[in-house]
């Protein structure tokens, strides 16, 4: 099957590395300006980190690799993401930076009134390398799953992406995902270079329409494909189109296949691309067709925009196999609320 990673002989074999920077997140008791909201809930937020809880909530060994600082907020991180049942054996503290957290508004992101205040430069995240990253562990798994967030965080993460994605004699799927976020690159230009060239080293790329015409002014599925020639799979979200994948075995030629998005009663909108990313890997590790590792990517975007926060427990597996293997028109009926996740019955077609 396209783009599935290796199995090995043992059943120990790690099936997932993360690696990139996890924050402690405050979120608002209410809508409204950060300058107005009286107080803040304590969770965690990285889009690596989620991707690891959610595929360890899902039946999957995931691990997590990083650096948080020698503090409350780094013991808090490495607890709250362990809980999940991920393997943090391999996240350092360092003694003289400390873990990144930041504030966000309750809106959604891609809305003008949206705001999030990061404290997150000079953090222990950040000072990522090769030299303090041995590659051993990021590479120890049958998939390595990276994201353009932690390029932007310095020039030594930088580096260690790039020696990651690098090609090499027995080197794990590296699924990339583009995760534009122009805040982060504030000061620099080259940040669509460098998006472009990560991705383009990598087996299995996800980005978005949206972010593949902000960061390289490429706009359509065909286009961004034609902009990376060389991952094995591509997929294109497209919002509430659905997502276009592309696909690569042993023909040249590609196959594209396009998956319309579940209609969803959203509680909260953010943490689905993350989420997607994992129900797509999930399925991807099982080996099933492109259309249903696209169809367990929504359904497990779905399980997070039902719920308030970033991460939330999946659809059993077998409840989630069954909606995925619905005929197009049955698909196309769903409509997801919140709750759904661990009760048939929520599951409506209209």
């Amino acid at each position: 099957m396209t783009g599935t990673p290796a199995r090995t002989d043992t059943d120990a074999t790690t099936d997932v590395v993360c690696l990139g920077e996890s924050m402690v997140t405050f979120l608002p008791s209410r809508p409204g300006r950060l300058a107005d909201v009286p107080s803040f809930g304590r969770g965690i937020g990285g889009a690596e980190s989620n991707v690891a809880c959610a595929l360890a909530a899902a039946g999957h060994r995931a691990a997590w690799v990083s650096r948080v600082g020698a503090d409350g907020f780094g013991d808090h991180l490495v607890d709250a993401i362990s809980a999940y049942g991920v393997d943090t054996s391999a996240v350092r503290r360092d003694p003289a930076r400390p873990t990144g957290i930041y504030f966000r508004t309750a809106t959604d992101r891609a809305t003008d009134v949206h705001e999030v205040a990061y404290y997150r430069a000079g953090s222990a995240a950040s000072a990522m390398s090769p030299a303090n990253v041995p590659c051993e562990a990021p590479l120890a798994g049958r998939v390595l799953h990276l994201s353009g967030i932690t390029a932007a965080l310095s020039a030594d993460c930088l580096a260690l992406l790039r020696e990651l994605t690098a090609p090499r004699p027995g080197r794990p799927l590296v699924s990339f995902d583009v995760n534009h976020r122009p805040g982060l690159w504030r000061g620099s230009d080259a940040s669509p270079a460098v998006l472009l060239d990560l991705a383009r080293g990598a087996d299995l790329v996800f980005v978005g329409e949206d972010e593949a015409e902000e960061a390289w002014g490429i706009v359509g599925a065909e286009a961004i494909r034609a902009a990376l020639p060389e991952p094995a799979v591509v997929v294109v979200k497209r919002g509430a189109e659905g997502a276009t994948v592309f696909s690569r075995g042993t023909d040249p030629a590609d196959t594209v296949t396009d998956v319309p998005a579940l209609r969803v009663d959203v509680v909260a909108p953010v943490g689905a691309g993350d989420a997607f990313a994992a129900g797509f890997l999930s399925a991807t590790l099982r080996g099933l067709p492109v259309r249903d590792r696209a169809r367990h990517g929504h359904l497990m975007a779905a399980a997070v925009l039902t719920v308030p926060g970033d991460l939330t427990d999946p659809p059993a597996r077998d409840h989630a196999d069954r909606l995925a293997a619905l005929a197009d028109a049955d698909w196309g009926r769903l409509r997801l609320g919140p709750g759904w996740t661990g009760d048939d019955t929520e599951v409506r077609e209209t």
